[in-house]
């Protein structure tokens, strides 16, 4: 919603500048560095020339007005593959509220209606056009999304999202290219006052001051900064707590590759396999592997370096049937 901080916080994720009086349908797209320790800890092993982190896309959104019929938010909304809404829960005379009070419950109700409205009136949108081509014969799949499609709106009507959902995979698959909101996952950022930082909200919400992220931000001494941290009860910066959260629930992992050249992040799905994986590298390496090196992250850090995690027998050789896990440290070989 308006004034909730989020233009704020999407600078200092991103350092990308946003107009201050940028147009209403505006979208303004960004990247963040996610600071992982574990990169850290290998550049301090292996000495490489740099550090590469993986990285969030992040895209800053139009204002949500409550009771608007317009929707400019909307069609990037749906570009997304997780929705980090900021809401407001800090008292300021210097900030005024829309409504006219700080109320963070009515406010996340009200933000969850309005996801909830907008793919409520899309079912409807699509079952309209569904009905109109059926007069001349409905396909399999049309018929698939049209049953699917009611029972989405069953649910949106009784004000449940999609996530809740029960689908065959037929249907999932029916409804995908839709890019329905409230299937998504959704990461809950309360933008909250000092006191409050340190806060748990429970799964899927994360407490982050922006005043604070702008302290933290104008000091440049890193003992400075760990102070400062302390002393509010955190172990991590709030933009650091964010850009993570964001890539657990977008059910992302890291794994790292290591040499005189860099120490660097890589970013698969869960699940995904050996030669997939590789082909984030490079799209070679998946169609021509053959096996992945693997050192589990916390053997390597034990022995000290590759050398002797080899010596220790701690390099695991592993087929295209090996799913990746988090941490792992992979030399790929590959031929083509």
């Amino acid at each position: 919603m308006p004034l909730s901080g989020k233009r704020t916080l999407f600078t200092l994720l991103t350092r990308r500048g946003v107009p201050e009086q940028r147009r209403a349908d505006e979208v303004v797209e960004g990247v963040a560095s996610i600071r992982d320790p574990r990169v850290d800890v290998l550049e301090g092993i292996c000495k490489p020339e740099r550090k590469v982190y993986a990285e969030n896309h992040f895209v800053l959104l139009p204002d949500i007005e409550r009771g608007s019929a317009k929707r400019e938010w909307l069609e990037a909304a749906r570009r997304c593959d997780l929705l980090c809404v900021v809401v407001r829960d800090f008292e300021s005379d210097a900030v005024y509220h829309p409504d006219g009070s700080v109320d963070a419950a009515r406010d996340r109700s009200t933000l969850e209606s309005e996801l909830i409205f907008a793919d409520m009136e899309l079912a409807d949108t699509r079952l309209q056009r569904l009905a109109r081509e059926a007069k001349s014969g409905a396909t399999r799949e049309q018929t698939v999304q049209k049953a699917a499609l009611e029972k989405c709106l069953v649910l949106l009507e009784a004000e449940h999202p999609l996530s809740e959902a029960e689908l065959d995979d037929e249907e999932r698959s029916a409804l995908r290219g839709l890019n329905m909101l409230t299937f998504k996952p959704v990461l809950w950022a309360y933008n909250v006052s000092e006191d409050a930082a340190s806060e748990d909200r429970g799964p899927g919400s994360l407490t982050i001051s922006a005043q604070i992220e702008q302290e933290i931000d104008e000091i440049d001494d890193e003992g400075e900064r760990r102070e400062l941290l302390e002393s509010l009860g955190l172990e991590r910066s709030g933009l650091d707590r964010l850009n993570a959260a964001a890539y657990e629930r977008l059910g992302l992992m890291s794994f790292y590759t290591i040499g005189p050249d860099e120490a660097r992040a890589w970013t698969v799905r869960t699940g995904t396999k050996a030669p997939q994986a590789g082909g984030k590298i490079h799209s070679d390496i998946e169609r021509g592997f053959i096996r992945v090196s693997v050192i589990k992250y916390d053997d390597l850090v034990a022995c000290g370096s590759e050398k002797a995690a080899k010596e220790k027998g701690k390099v695991a050789a592993k087929g295209r049937d090996y799913v990746m896990e988090d941490g792992d440290i992979c030399h790929f070989l590959f031929n083509v």
